[in-house]
């Protein structure tokens, strides 16, 4: 999805930002990480001032846009995770770079495939 996200709007992204590095070049990365770190970590203290500063800087439109994202991605990687569903032969090639860059091909479920 974010592929075609970027590839339709012409945009920049840096994937750096998942391991910590960074803000993923868009606008406030850094608070939108935050936000879903905090969500996914269930540290009610950190997510609440997160979402603090989430509705503060970029409106309640934003903060459940933010929101909605975050848990559709849980789900998906849960969902995936739970079952065992590897990733499709035909992205193995293209995405090897990134997997390796980002460490994904170290998490345990990566050996399911």
């Amino acid at each position: 999805m974010l592929r075609a996200s970027i590839e339709h709007t012409g945009a920049n992204y840096n994937l750096d930002g998942v391991i910590g590095d960074g803000d993923g070049g868009i606008p406030h990365g850094g608070l939108l990480i935050e936000f879903a770190e905090a969500a996914i970590v269930g540290d009610d203290a950190r997510l609440s001032a997160a979402r603090e500063q989430v509705l503060k800087t970029l409106g309640p439109e934003s903060l459940v846009d933010a929101a909605g994202i975050v848990a559709t991605f849980n789900a998906i990687d849960r969902v995936a995770d739970a079952t065992g569903t590897p990733i499709d032969e035909e992205r193995l090639e293209p995405t090897a770079e990134m997997r390796e860059h980002l460490g994904i091909d170290r998490f345990p479920s990566a050996a399911a495939g």
